[in-house]
């Protein structure tokens, strides 16, 4: 089994930063990739950025250029810094993990990007 633990999420005007963090625990064998979704109100889950076990990655068109995907493979993290935040960025961001072709979610952090 992995959980996933992320951290970083809060409250920041438009303009800003955020970090996010995803702490991963469990076995990671056969570990293809992590990476980060997010949830707007009304909307469906959609990809932030992905990063896979040989150092792919592949982030929304809407995100590009201003967030970066990291991962530590020592550490079983995985982090998400997010500069020049829009309203729009405004959702609940999940950490997710594929191990074996099966997907696993943290519980999400919230980021609220205030105008």
């Amino acid at each position: 089994q992995v959980q996933l633990v992320e951290s970083g999420g809060g409250l920041v005007q438009a303009g800003g930063s955020l970090r996010l963090s995803c702490a991963a625990s469990g076995s990671m064998l056969r570990v293809s990739a992590m990476g980060w979704y997010r949830q707007a109100p009304g909307k469906q889950r959609e990809l932030v950025a992905i990063v896979t076990s040989g150092g792919y990655t592949n982030y929304a068109d809407s995100v590009k250029g201003r967030f970066t995907i990291s991962r530590d493979n020592a550490k079983n993290t995985v982090d998400l810094q997010m500069n020049s935040l829009e309203p729009e960025d405004t959702a609940v961001y999940y950490c997710n993990l594929v191990k074996s072709g099966v997907n696993y979610w943290g519980s999400g952090t919230l980021v609220t990007v205030s105008s």
